[in-house]
């Protein structure tokens, strides 16, 4: 992510980051409005076309007519890397800066939004190596190879789900291939552009579990799983990243039989909770993102004079 022109003032990247469920959408919103400008979704499952109640993807009626970018790119047959991901929202942030437009990143995949902001090179792959991990994933399940992985890199298991076979088959796959832990080769603690600032909505557990009861109630009673219905017939189950999503895999459990509808709703609502304090857990450890409570009744003034106040600094550090 290349500076913009020395200008001042310097357009900042924004990102409004924290749990789900937590406010971030309706905060990136005002904070686009207030500062003119659009907004650069960062979840890994909002880029799938068709992914819509499960991803709590706002509808476009609800945007305010405000542009929205990386949303609906790939089909469910697609998979998505964080590599892609971080070539593609980097390349939008360039260009929305270089027209005078605030970037405002928001969404739920912490890595994703590391890997925008941070100085992040990836290590490269090894198809062989992936091959037989992949192999093992299919035959033994992600929750032996997350024991696998506990074992051979601690600090990478303790950030990555026990459900999550795609990222355990890649953590283990860098370890082998690098002979370093997959840990070794996560963002640095550096931006990539000094004139990024961060947001973070704070939230209770209890209001927070609240709400994700009342949203995976609402999924289910919008047409959640004919959703997931019509998704199968489009390739949902032949795709590498897409059927991993929470809620989906719990919705075909149950179209397969192998749950009813209220098991796969609670293990939804489970999962969910589980994913979200993983969520806090990876942004609590980052020191530069200033925290701001949901229900601040000046929450949107603060945020903007949190942008305002920080951009100012860092163009004053930096001399531009």
């Amino acid at each position: 992510m290349s500076p913009p022109p020395t200008t001042v003032p310097v357009v900042p990247v924004v990102a409004v980051v924290g749990a789900t469920a937590s406010g971030k959408t309706g905060l990136s919103l005002d904070l686009a409005e207030r500062l003119g400008g659009e907004v650069v979704n960062t979840d890994a499952m909002q880029v799938y076309r068709g992914m819509d109640i499960g991803t709590a993807k706002l509808p476009p009626s609800e945007r305010r007519g405000i542009r929205h970018h990386l949303l609906d790119t790939l089909t469910v047959r697609e998979p998505a890397t964080v590599a892609e991901f971080q070539r593609w929202a980097r390349d939008v942030i360039d260009r929305l800066r270089g027209q005078g437009t605030t970037p405002v990143l928001v969404g739920g995949s912490a890595l994703y939004t590391r890997a925008i902001l941070d100085r992040f090179e990836f290590p490269g792959t090894d198809e062989e190596i992936r091959a037989r991990w992949e192999r093992r994933l299919a035959e033994e399940g992600p929750e032996a190879l997350h024991i696998v992985l506990a074992d051979r890199d601690p600090d990478a298991a303790a950030q990555i789900l026990p459900e999550n076979g795609r990222r355990i088959v890649r953590a283990l796959e860098v370890g082998e291939l690098t002979g370093r832990p997959f840990s070794a080769s996560l963002p640095l603690l550096e931006y990539a552009d000094p004139h990024t600032v961060q947001l973070g909505v704070d939230i209770d557990r209890t209001t927070l579990d609240r709400r994700i009861a009342e949203r995976v109630d609402a999924m289910f009673a919008s047409g959640f799983v004919e959703e997931v219905r019509r998704l199968l017939d489009h390739g949902l189950a032949d795709g590498r990243t897409a059927p991993r999503a929470i809620g989906y895999r719990e919705v075909v459990a149950h179209l397969r039989g192998e749950l009813t509808e209220a098991e796969a709703k609670e293990r939804t609502a489970q999962a969910t909770r589980r994913f979200a304090r993983r969520q806090d857990s990876w942004f609590r450890k980052d020191p530069r993102i200033v925290w701001l409570r949901y229900d601040d009744p000046q929450l949107v003034e603060k945020a903007v004079e949190v942008v305002g106040s920080m951009s100012a600094r860092t163009v004053g550090r930096t001399g531009q």
